[in-house]
């Protein structure tokens, strides 16, 4: 006999206490490294013998396989410095994906670069690299690829056409920490590699922090410099000299601390993910309707996210559209205990910030001399709409590594929810329905951007 859906007055299938798990899971060896920055009070990069940002710029650089690793306080920053460092400048633009988090899009204004949005592929979630060489123009200076949701984009193919067009590539692994594409660790692999220590991520500090990593010692260089004003960092003591324009963007050594505590635990809990998240995932794969996350035999998936898709065609339901069904699975799922989100609900050229192209006034950057138009229209990126449309995640949960039992009580719930599709389909017919980004304003057709 199936059991009565929460949403309509039953018993939830997961336990109050499974319903947020805790992540970041802090341990008293995390407890320990805070307060021995305390005790010795060697705070913050420049400090004479400081061991924390050092002990873990050493450490990041050995787990990514990369002779420099440099840290700063968020991923967003780790981003706009490896920019930088590059030379990518006003009016060059960037390539990235239509789906990520809005970082990737607006490391580019920070240098009044120009981002230039591509689909992503269906079943990677990642950028489509098929999509990649038709939006290369003589202002194309650099590629971000996302690894989104912990897999891999297909760097081989991106690499062939940054040496192709002399562009460079800058991975955002932020989602991908110590992920592997064949045989190579994820932002070791293009010019340079970005990562976050945001609290959500897979190695991360009690708050932000981000880091950048690559085998150029002036590239590197350069970020040390950029992050600390811009200053001249080739003598031995600290002269408060700026040669170039930066910032202060150093990471706290309480930050680093609690972050070298973190990545020592960091395979032990990756193992015990990989013995809990695939035996939910074939739990779902028993279930019609869903499309669950694949991993090609040449990468791994770090599980940073996990991203469903619904078909409600073949789940057996006519007359509902996908968006539809995902609407009313949230809503069944979220009550019976499963806190699935969305991850975005815009595609990124969607976002207000790039469909009015007036970052700074003026139509800045849009509006510089010689700069291609842009049209940032939703129509012009079909699969992110769908696969916003019809999808939902479950994130920051699973990283616990014993969230095995709260990812049995996950299944449960979907499989309780699959043995009452009838009543799903009959709710989503009824009930009201508008895209996720109906809600945001001035979304559409964007204009074509100032022209020169």
């Amino acid at each position: 006999m199936k059991a009565d859906l929460a949403m309509f007055g039953g018993k939830p299938a997961v336990r109050p206490e499974y319903r947020r798990l805790e992540w970041p899971v802090v341990t008293q060896a995390d407890r320990d490294a805070v307060l021995r920055v305390l005790d010795h009070g060697k705070f913050t990069v420049g400090a004479k013998e400081e061991p924390e940002i050092s002990g873990l710029e050493s450490e990041w650089a050995a787990f990514c396989d990369t002779r420099h690793a440099v840290s700063v306080n968020s991923g967003t920053v780790a981003l706009e410095l490896a920019l930088t460092a590059l030379g990518i400048g006003p009016g060059d633009e960037v390539i990235v994906p239509a789906l990520s988090y809005v970082a990737t899009a607006m490391a580019p204004l920070y240098q009044l670069a120009v981002p230039v949005f591509v689909d992503i592929d269906p079943v990677s979630f990642n950028i489509d690299v098929t999509q990649i060489e038709a939006k290369i123009t003589n202002r194309t200076r650099a590629i971000i690829p996302v690894h989104l949701g912990g897999l891999p984009a297909d760097m081989d193919e991106i690499l062939a056409l940054a040496h192709k067009y002399d562009l460079y590539v800058i991975e955002d692994a932020v989602q991908a920490q110590g992920g592997k594409y064949r045989g190579r660790t994820a932002g070791s692999i293009g010019d340079v590699g970005c990562f976050s220590l945001n609290v959500e991520k897979s190695i991360p500090t009690c708050g932000e922090g981000g880091l950048i990593v690559t085998d150029d010692e002036r590239v590197a260089e350069r970020c040390r410099s950029l992050r600390i004003l811009g200053e001249d960092l080739s003598t031995e003591e600290r002269l408060y000299v700026s040669a170039t324009r930066g910032s202060n963007l150093k990471l706290s050594a309480v930050l680093a601390a609690f972050t070298r505590a973190q990545l020592d635990r960091f395979w032990d809990y990756q193992v015990r993910r990989e013995q809990n998240i695939p035996v939910f995932l074939n739990r779902l794969a028993e279930l019609p309707g869903i499309v669950l996350p694949s991993v090609p035999d040449d990468r791994t998936h770090m599980w940073h996210m996990l991203r469903f898709r619904f078909d409600p065609e073949a789940a057996g339901l006519d007359g509902i559209t996908p968006g539809q069904f995902r609407q009313a699975l949230r809503r069944a799922l979220l009550a019976e205990g499963v806190p699935l989100t969305h991850y975005q609900i815009i595609p990124l050229p969607g976002q207000p910030v790039f469909q009015e192209q007036d970052a700074y006034g003026r139509g800045y950057p849009w509006s510089l001399p010689g700069v291609n138009p842009q049209r940032y229209d939703l129509a012009d990126y079909p699969v992110t709409c769908a696969v916003i449309e019809d999808s939902l995640c479950l994130r920051r949960m699973h990283l616990n590594p014993d969230a095995g039992p709260a990812l049995e009580e996950y299944a449960d719930a979907f499989q309780r929810v699959w043995e009452n599709l009838d009543v799903i389909g009959r709710f989503a017919r009824s009930a009201p329905y508008a895209p996720p980004w109906a809600a945001v304003k001035g979304v559409g057709h964007a204009h074509a951007g100032a022209a020169a």
